[in-house]
């Protein structure tokens, strides 16, 4: 970590610099097994009193935090050991519901600045494995309308006409069609109040929404092909573009501010100043795994053992392929690893442009 730019966290509105400890890492410990070693209190400022919401109580102080239970076993530690240096450096006692039991992590102690202190370094540690853990939702615009899924099967099978003897190109590594999508931003919704609160907010941006796009549907164009990386002869992932008919940057605009709006909330992580908007068609991950999705943010996506394919052909043939016009209407959280009636991700809720 570079001094004059430490690690920032964001909790509630307030914004913590991390200061560098040793994690142990417990790959496949049971799950009292982890811990952070080192002092506690290295890891953060302690909060004033007034800034968390602490109760007075016949016998001292006492405050409840909302925790997904997912989360308890980082503050546990392995075998009790954070929790044990948590009570004893704040001075507190930490109640903790049983593993898999949905509940709120509540604070005591005999002094308001001790509370205070021990929620703040919970907050802290629970935001830093969050962020460690895998993403369950993603906000996404479909785009498997009928057209673009017909353009997409064509796409597919001349290229397996054309290019199927070049390096890594094999049936295996393209989309399935049914689930053709832009990622706008990943989501780690750990329990089903999460899930609800990330709803909520969705809704909230429909109104800004629908000012962009004047209560109108978008029509769109998926056309042409590009690759991620540097060399068209080593590509793990190709995608298609999307303009918008008219030309405008209204698309990008949504989906901007669809993040704005859940990083600001704590619900997202931004990784990019603006979001990349394109349709994975060919991605090495299916190779193994079908149903892995093309984005999951830092750390959450095995790049081990990925065999590239060489689109070098594929580029030259097909860089402007035509997969097909449509409208674009809505927007989903849609849910990892799911399938609706469609064939499409299970929609966890969603707003219109109309």
């Amino acid at each position: 970590m570079e001094i004059l730019r430490p690690v920032l966290i964001s909790i509630n509105g307030r914004i913590y610099r991390k200061n560098p400890v040793k994690e142990e890492r417990y790959e496949d410990e049971e799950e009292e097994d982890f811990s952070y070693s080192g002092p506690v209190a290295d890891q953060c400022i302690d909060e004033p009193c007034d800034a968390v919401n602490i109760e007075q109580t016949e016998k001292g102080f006492r405050c409840a935090i909302d925790v997904p239970s997912v989360l308890y076993k980082y503050i546990i530690g392995k075998k009790g050991e954070t929790r044990k240096r948590l009570e004893s450096e704040t001075k507190t006692s930490i109640s903790i519901p049983k593993q898999g039991v949905e509940g709120q992590i509540v604070i005591t102690g005999p002094q308001k600045s001790a509370v205070a202190s021990a929620v703040t370094r919970v907050e802290v540690l629970i935001e830093s494995f969050r962020r460690k853990q895998p993403f369950t939702h993603f906000l996404s615009f479909a785009l498997n309308h009928p057209q673009v899924q017909e353009g997409f099967q064509r796409f597919k099978e001349d290229i397996l006409e054309h290019c199927s003897q070049d390096l890594g190109v094999d049936e295996s590594i393209f989309q399935n069609p049914a689930k053709l999508h832009l990622t706008i931003g990943t989501l780690a919704l750990l329990n089903e109040q999460e899930v609800m609160r990330a709803c909520e907010l969705l809704q909230q941006c429909q109104g800004f929404i629908r000012d962009i796009t004047e209560g109108k549907p978008l029509a769109l164009e998926v056309r042409g092909i590009e690759y991620m990386n540097d060399d068209p002869s080593m590509v793990d992932v190709l995608y298609a573009k999307v303009i918008t008919q008219d030309a405008s940057d209204r698309l990008q605009q949504i989906a901007d501010r669809l993040v704005e709006s859940f990083v600001a909330a704590g619900l997202m992580v931004k990784e990019w100043d603006r979001v990349k908007l394109h349709v994975t068609v060919m991605n090495t991950l299916f190779r193994k795994d079908p149903s892995v999705e093309d984005k999951g943010g830092p750390g959450r996506q095995n790049m081990k053992d990925r065999e590239a394919f060489d689109a070098r052909n594929i580029l030259e043939m097909f860089g402007e392929f035509f997969f097909g016009a449509c409208e674009l209407d809505s927007v989903q959280l849609s849910q990892r690893f799911s399938s609706d009636c469609t064939g499409y991700y299970c929609s966890a809720g969603h707003v219109t442009f109309s």
